[in-house]
């Protein structure tokens, strides 16, 4: 696949559709081996296969750069954890994962109140789903739990004062993250594990037709 003639959006649709419950790639393969682009293009299409390939390993490094920063200021802890609840339920996986996780637990002790949590059926017709499929969290549209952690994660940072700190520790995040994936050469089994994701993913697509 050339990563080259793949775009910005294309990037950001692909992350938000892929499944991120896969773990993270062993520190022995992020770290092994850097180079730098010999070329703009190069660099280029090198960024975008890293990011997407190495998309677990970055959003815990993140994550822990930010826990790092607030070491010193709790609410600012459940704040950022909130935020990248709210950043993770925009990915397709990872809300109907919740959900189902949630559901599961929920019906151990209440199995009335799990079947309310259930996402509403999408009406058939002639084999097609007729509408697209709206993404349901503990039966409720994902944007209301996206919003609710927003607003609460945002009071959170202005109560704690902690505003300052993130912005630091995220573009600390981010640069680390860029840094990596420029220098970090992909190797075939990136270029392997990609196209076999892809593939899952086209498939399942037609499966659905």
């Amino acid at each position: 696949m050339d990563w080259g003639n793949v775009t910005a959006e294309d990037l950001i649709e692909a992350l938000r559709e892929v499944d991120w419950s896969s773990p993270p790639r062993p520190p022995s393969e992020f770290f092994s081996r850097f180079t730098v682009p010999r070329s703009y293009s190069k660099w280029n299409s090198r960024l975008k296969c890293n990011l997407y390939y190495y998309r677990t390993n970055y959003f815990i490094m993140i994550t822990v750069i930010l826990g790092l920063g607030f070491l010193r200021r709790p609410l600012a802890i459940v704040a950022a954890l909130l935020t990248a609840l709210s950043i993770a339920f925009l990915n397709d996986s990872f809300a109907g994962t919740f959900s189902e996780k949630i559901t599961r637990t929920v019906r151990q002790f209440s199995p009335h109140l799990a079947a309310k949590m259930r996402p509403p059926l999408t009406p058939v017709i002639r084999g097609r789903p007729s509408a697209k499929r709206t993404i349901h969290i503990c039966g409720r549209p994902r944007w209301v739990f996206v919003l609710v952690f927003s607003t609460v994660s945002f009071i959170l940072w202005f109560v704690s004062c902690g505003i300052l700190t993130l912005l630091w520790a995220f573009a600390i995040g981010l640069l680390a993250t860029v840094l990596h994936a420029s220098f970090r050469t992909p190797n075939l089994k990136a270029r392997l594990n990609t196209f076999r994701e892809e593939f899952r993913a086209v498939w399942r697509n037609y499966s659905e037709l």
